[in-house]
């Protein structure tokens, strides 16, 4: 079996979707992306796709090597999105070739059913019980939200009020049965920590996501060592080398993303070596259908899964949705908070490409926003 053509759809609301076909008929699906820049992304998978035409699709982990070292230059998220998408179609042509699913490639799976999260925005405070209210109502036991909004480098009294209301909030709807992870985006800056983390402590978050920036990871250890609520990381880390400094200051969850990080094959390392420091995964994805398959997919073989994010209704998908691009839905129902362990071949889902088609024929040009402080000078997004 070779690999015959490979395609790219850029597709509403802000993704992007490769596709690997066989000349044995077999079709593999990817979803290879960085947000805001899936264009770029798009014309890293066409010069891989050089290598790849005409080899053989089984050989994944021959070709995960030649795809992320096989040039002179390697990381950043542009490469190591562009091969995790193809990682993603490749891994789903083996487990169709063989008939089973790609957890069962993996070692077979470790739990029935994998426990899930939604997001809830957070950026506009008035928002928040009401978005919570309507998850709960969702049968979810588990949400996110933006802990802040625009920060200043050292926080005002009254922003970090603002803060513990924002997700006090969440928490008189969500009782103590539920849990509330909070995303800080990287906004805050070492001194900002310092000063939240504490007052957010009684109301018990499940934990708290990028308090700081990848490029300020040196200080990760202080805000463990500081901070009572566990401390997450890990969407803007593309490979196992770069979670070794944030594993070693002490993070408890590590987040990388299916589509970013190498995906299938490096994301199972990736937790491998978290495993070794006690650290749980939480996959990163508010992404689309295919970035998810595979990241269940992991999560049923990976003992020390924690949380699945997902994107289903997300605030982002305005206009398009998960589901728009998939034929049965089943996969991906909730159960009491869960989604269940699913065994078709491959991902286990089956793409629309219909669909995928009509979407790429209006393609996105999705940009996040670009925020500045009031003095005029650049603020995080």
């Amino acid at each position: 079996m070779k690999i015959e053509r490979i395609e790219t759809f850029l597709v509403p609301p802000r993704w992007l979707f490769c596709r690997v076909e066989t000349d044995s008929g077999l079709v593999g699906w990817g979803e290879p992306v960085v947000e805001g820049r899936a264009e770029v992304v798009r014309a890293a998978v066409e010069v891989l796709a050089e290598y790849l035409v005409g080899e053989d699709p089984l050989r994944v982990e021959q070709h995960w090597q030649v795809l992320t070292k096989g040039g002179f230059y390697r990381g950043g998220p542009v490469l190591s999105s562009a091969v995790a998408g193809l990682d993603q179609a490749l891994w789903d042509i083996t487990g169709q070739a063989y008939g089973v699913p790609v957890h069962a490639l993996l070692g077979g799976p470790v739990r029935d059913r994998v426990r899930v999260y939604s997001w809830i925005g957070g950026d506009e405070p008035g928002e928040i019980a009401d978005a919570a209210a309507a998850q709960v109502a969702a049968g979810l036991t588990g949400l996110k939200m933006n802990a802040c909004g625009q920060l200043s480098p050292i926080p005002t009294p009254a922003e970090v009020d603002e803060v513990v209301s924002r997700v006090a909030a969440a928490r008189e709807v969500l009782g103590d049965e539920r849990d509330i992870a909070l995303d800080f985006h990287g906004r805050a800056g070492l001194a900002a920590v310092r000063r939240i983390l504490p007052e957010l402590a009684p109301l018990r978050p499940f934990f708290v996501e990028e308090p700081l920036l990848p490029d300020q990871a040196h200080h990760l250890r202080d805000v463990v060592a500081a901070s009572p609520v566990p401390v997450a990381t890990g969407e803007r880390l593309y490979g196992r080398t770069e979670f070794l400094a944030p594993l070693q200051a002490g993070v408890s969850v590590v987040q990388p993303d299916l589509s970013h990080a190498g995906g299938i094959s490096e994301v199972r390392r990736i937790a491998a070596l978290a495993e070794t420091y006690g650290a749980l995964l939480a996959p990163h994805c508010p992404l689309g259908p295919i970035a998810l398959a595979a990241s269940l997919q992991v999560a049923f073989a990976t003992p020390n899964f924690l949380i699945q994010e997902q994107s289903i209704g997300i605030h982002y998908n305005e206009g398009s949705e998960l589901l728009d691009y998939v034929l049965d839905p089943e996969p991906f129902r909730f159960s009491e908070g869960h989604i269940l362990r699913f065994d078709g071949p491959g991902l286990g889902i089956t793409v629309d490409e219909g669909a995928v088609r009509r979407a790429a024929k209006s393609p996105h040009a999705w940009r996040n926003p670009v925020w500045r402080h009031p003095d005029g000078s650049f603020a995080e997004w």
